[in-house]
C-alpha cells in the first residue's frame, strides 16, 4: 500500500538558511507587498554569500527594460579569490516573473513606491531575495511607531509583573 504524501508538506521540508536581513527597512519603509525573486550571481559572490559577508543597508531595486536590477548591494570579494574576483559593488540582475515584472512596472509608477531588498537568503541551496514594494515613512510616522512599541513593551511589562 503506498500512501501519497501532500504537496503542502512538501513545504515544511525546504531547508531556508538566512544570510542577512535588512531590519532598517521595517523602520524607514511602510511594506506593502513582498516578492520572492532569484538572483544572478557570480562563483566567488556565492561563496562570499555562504560566509555571510553581505551588506543590504542602502540597497534598492530597479525595473530597466522589463528586467529588476539590485542596486548597491555589498557583497564583499571572497579571501581566497584569485584575479577573478567581483566587484563588491556592481548591479546584479533579479529573475522574476515576466507577470510579476508588469505588477511591478505599474506600481512603481505610483508616487512615492520603491523596491528595496528585505532578506537575503539560501532557499534549497539557491539565493533568494526577498523584495519589498514600499513607501517611505516620514518622521512622524516614525514618532509614532516608536510611541507604540514603548506602549506595547509597558503593556507587557506590567501584565508580566501581575501574574507574579
Amino acid at each position: 500500500m503506498i500512501i501519497r504524501v501532500h504537496s503542502w508538506l512538501s513545504y515544511l521540508y525546504m531547508a531556508i538558511k538566512i544570510i542577512t536581513e535588512n531590519r532598517k527597512a521595517w523602520h524607514d519603509y511602510f511594506i506593502i507587498e513582498t516578492f520572492e525573486a532569484g538572483i544572478v550571481l557570480k562563483g566567488t559572490e556565492v561563496k562570499s554569500l555562504r560566509e555571510g559577508k553581505v551588506n543590504l543597508k542602502d540597497s534598492f531595486a530597479m525595473v530597466e527594460d522589463e528586467e529588476v536590477f539590485l542596486h548597491n548591494c555589498h557583497i564583499s570579494p571572497y579571501i581566497h579569490g584569485n584575479i577573478y574576483n567581483h566587484n563588491p559593488l556592481r548591479i546584479r540582475k533579479l529573475l522574476l516573473h515576466k507577470n510579476e515584472i508588469n505588477k511591478l512596472i505599474g506600481k512603481a509608477v505610483e508616487k512615492g513606491l520603491t523596491l528595496i531588498p528585505l532578506k537575503l537568503y539560501f532557499k534549497n541551496g539557491i539565493a533568494k531575495v526577498e523584495l519589498a514594494l514600499a513607501k517611505g515613512k516620514k518622521l512622524y510616522d516614525k514618532r509614532e511607531d516608536i510611541k507604540k512599541k514603548t506602549a506595547m513593551r509597558e503593556i507587557e511589562k506590567a501584565f508580566k509583573e501581575s501574574k507574579r
